[in-house]
């Protein structure tokens, strides 16, 4: 196939691409491959909003830009940060004109939330599902451009890349196991973060890192892997699916409480519960080790009760299918895997450092994060970059190659085995749940490593005898980006933002 573009994820990041892309260009193809229906990414499971400064009576662009590089902790690229803020209430424009319905107040202006490292209220929200009633909205325009072509269930496999140049991607079809290739102008990798790395994680379950293994095939710079935003609100379960307990909550009064009553917070933080969800996790994963308990809890229960079940609906009614009525019960929370602060480098249009390829969302490594995203932040990052991605390819004649490599066909053995292919996952996530977490040592990261390089090697010979299935490609994406997670952990020698390292002493006896 041939495409004029080629973007890889159907979040907010690729859609938008998409839809500028197809109404600038209505005589070009786009064509977005996901591999999963095309509603499935992360976008929807973004419960909290998009942070954008609407009073500006009250606030200000220099105050959001000054949170976030505070949360960043000094690794934030300020110019990018900058750019990014002060183009919020444009790209928040578009995403009204495109249809998407952000709850308002009495008098019809934006309801703002605030969140956790945010000194006032700019969160811009629908309920507590912020990310669903994106992701609906942008679909739907989307699908109105006939030039827009979309594969479900379509794994991107491998990027076509040629003396530093992407010229599109090898392309597996799911439901017949046939793969083929898609030669592109420009190839897009809007392909989300990398959360199944772990045993529990609030992102979705097609979040296996695929773009930026991808990319760390293709020779791409990647950079800031070690920084792993967790959350410090899941909701406490002996189970692997995760629910997330808004960051809005916090905001809108919670409190974190021990099982015995203490609101803890305080203890380690002048903002208390409103402190940046790095300082908010380690403080949950001290007082546990302290303890000994599994969880903390939230408490919510001197709230105003219609209020609070208005503005988190979802909420309410997910705790009361588990047994938790939030008007009497706290809620069990524990910190679980949440975002990527990092990823592949990209520069301010979205480039990567391979020639026609982009990178956009949570798999690029922008400048705005620094060491810890401040929250709401990323469906912002998502659409002022998909913008700049636009404008650059706007003013760009699109080139194919001349001559286009054919696809090698190979003699297969078998597929492997599900059986295998769970087994190592498994494990895969129990290594990284209990080495890579939120407090980590250099003994376990290195132990770590070796069994990580032990297992890309096993990958390697698997793949040259078996036909490539997109559970074991995943596996195989998951033990790449995990090498390059513990490699930039053992490099990193200070404590920045949710990065912690503690420094064993061994005693000699």
């Amino acid at each position: 196939m041939k495409a004029d573009y080629l973007i890889i994820g159907s979040g907010i990041a690729g859609l938008t691409i998409a839809i500028k892309l197809a109404e600038e260009f209505p005589e070009r193809k786009i064509i977005v491959v996901t591999k999963s229906s095309k509603e499935e990414s992360n976008t929807q499971y973004a419960q909290g909003g998009i942070a954008v400064v609407i009073d500006e009576i009250n606030d200000n662009f220099e105050k959001h830009i000054e949170d976030t590089l505070i949360c960043g902790d000094g690794l934030c690229d300020r110019e990018v940060v900058e750019i990014v803020v002060t183009e919020g209430h444009k790209r928040l424009k578009e995403l009204i004109d495109w249809g998407t319905q952000f709850d308002r107040t009495a008098d019809g202006t934006l309801d703002l939330a605030k969140e956790g490292g945010h000194s006032y209220h700019r969160v811009v929200h629908h309920k507590d599902e912020t990310g669903k009633e994106i992701e609906r909205a942008v679909l739907v325009k989307a699908q109105q451009n006939k030039n827009i072509e979309f594969l479900d269930y379509h794994f991107a496999v491998d990027l076509l890349v040629a003396d530093n140049r992407c010229n599109g991607a090898v392309i597996l079809n799911e439901k017949n196991g046939q793969q083929f290739s898609v030669y592109a102008g420009f190839t897009v990798l809007a392909t989300g973060g990398i959360g199944q790395l772990y045993q529990q994680t609030t992102n979705s379950v097609i979040a296996t890192g695929d773009g930026i293994a991808m990319a760390i095939r293709a020779n791409a710079e990647v950079d800031d892997m070690e920084f792993i935003q967790f959350h410090p609100t899941a909701l406490y379960a002996k189970s692997e699916h995760t629910f997330l307990i808004s960051e809005a909550v916090r905001g809108f009064g919670a409190h974190l409480k021990t099982k015995n009553g203490h609101r803890f917070m305080f203890d380690y933080d002048l903002r208390g519960e409103l402190a940046s969800r790095d300082i908010v996790s380690r403080s949950i994963e001290t007082e546990l080790k302290k303890s000994g308990e599994d969880c903390v809890f939230l408490d919510c229960t001197h709230l105003e009760m219609n209020a609070f079940q208005k503005h988190f609906p979802a909420i309410t009614q997910y705790c009361l299918l588990q047994g938790i009525d939030v008007s009497k019960d706290w809620i069990p929370v524990v910190p679980t895997q949440h975002y990527l602060c990092g990823g592949i480098t990209v520069n301010s249009f979205g480039q990567t450092s391979v020639e026609n390829l982009f990178a956009c969302g949570e798999c690029s490594r922008t400048g705005l994060n620094g060491a810890n995203r401040l929250a709401s932040n990323s469906l912002l990052e998502a659409v002022v970059y998909a913008h700049w991605i636009f404008c650059f390819l706007k003013n760009k004649e699109i080139q194919l190659v001349s001559v286009l490599p054919v696809l090698k066909e190979k003699l297969i053995e078998s597929q492997v085995s599900t059986e295998f292919i769970n087994k190592r996952d498994r494990a895969l996530r129990n290594l990284i749940q209990q080495n890579v977490g939120i407090l980590r040592n250099n003994e376990d990261l290195e132990r770590t490593k070796r069994q990580l390089v032990l297992w890309q090697e096993e990958c390697k010979t698997i793949a040259k005898n078996h036909n490539l299935s997109t559970e074991f490609t995943e596996l195989r994406n998951k033990i790449t980006v995990a090498i390059s997670i513990v490699s930039a952990s053992l490099s990193r020698t200070e404590n920045r933002g949710c990065f912690f390292k503690e420094y064993i002493t061994f005693v000699m006896f």
